[in-house]
C-alpha cells in the first residue's frame, strides 16, 4: 500500500473538473500538494479551498515547450516529491477534414507530449516509491468516430504509460495509466474545435477522483474504464 498521509504529490490540471476532485479527495487522505495550472486566480482560490494541504501553487503553460521544465523547476531548488498526477487536457470534435493543424497541434502538445516532457524533467525528484498518474480515456479503449485524434493521443498516453511502467520499475516508481469513461467535469462543452456529440449522463467526478484516489493508494498501475462501473 502506498501511504498518502504527508506524502507530496504535484497536481498537473488542478483546476479543472477532475484535477480539483482529486486534489479534495487526496487532501482528505492527508496527503501534501503542490497545484499547478494556467490560471493563476483559479489555482488561487483552489489553494484557499485546500487550506494547509497545499504546499505551493505552480502557474504554467503546458502547451509551450519550457512549460514542463518550468513546473519541475518551481519545485524548490533540491526537493523531491512522492508522485504526479498529469490531469491537463484539451478535447476536440469533428471529422477529419475539418481537423486544422492548430487543433491537432494542441491536441498531441497538452495530451501526449507534455507530459511526457513532465516526467523527464521530473525524474530527478521522483522519491523510490513514488506514483505517476496519467489521465488516459476510454476512448484508448474504444477510439470515437468524429474524435480520431483525440482518441490517438489518448491512445499514445496509455502506450507511454505502458512502457514507463517497465522502464521506471528499477527506480522503484510506479506508473498508473487512468481510461475513465465520460465524466461530468464540463470538459465536453469546452472544446478546442467542434462540437460535442450526444455523449449521455456522465459519471460524478468526485466517484472517478476517489477510485483513482484508491488505486494511487492499493499500487495499482491499470485502472480501465471496466474499473469504473
Amino acid at each position: 500500500m502506498t501511504q498518502l498521509r504527508d506524502a507530496h504529490l504535484l497536481v498537473v490540471g488542478a483546476t479543472g473538473g477532475l484535477g480539483a476532485a482529486i486534489c479534495r479527495s487526496l487532501r482528505d487522505e492527508g496527503a501534501r500538494l503542490t497545484l499547478a495550472g494556467r490560471n493563476e486566480a483559479k489555482l488561487a482560490a483552489l489553494a484557499q479551498e485546500l487550506g494547509t494541504a497545499v504546499v505551493t501553487t505552480v502557474s504554467a503553460d503546458l502547451s509551450r515547450p519550457e512549460g514542463p521544465a518550468a513546473v519541475a523547476a518551481s519545485l524548490a531548488e533540491g526537493s523531491s516529491i512522492d508522485g504526479v498526477i498529469y490531469a491537463a487536457g484539451v478535447v476536440a470534435f469533428g471529422p477529419l477534414e475539418e481537423l486544422d493543424d492548430d487543433t491537432f497541434d494542441e491536441l498531441l502538445l497538452l495530451n501526449f507530449i507534455a507530459p511526457v516532457r513532465l516526467l523527464r524533467s521530473l525524474l530527478p525528484q521522483l522519491n523510490p516509491g513514488s506514483v505517476v498518474v496519467h489521465l488516459s480515456a476510454v476512448v484508448a479503449e474504444h477510439p470515437m468516430k468524429g474524435m480520431a485524434a483525440y482518441s490517438a493521443v489518448k491512445s499514445a498516453l496509455t502506450g507511454f504509460s505502458a512502457a514507463m511502467g517497465a522502464e521506471l520499475r528499477r527506480r522503484k516508481v510506479r506508473v498508473l495509466d487512468v481510461r475513465p469513461p465520460h465524466t461530468q467535469t464540463g470538459l465536453h462543452t469546452r472544446p478546442i474545435a467542434g462540437i460535442s456529440p450526444q455523449l449521455g449522463p456522465g459519471l460524478d467526478p468526485d466517484a472517478v477522483a476517489r477510485r483513482i484516489v484508491e488505486a494511487i493508494a492499493a499500487d495499482e498501475t491499470d485502472l480501465p474504464a471496466a474499473s469504473f462501473a
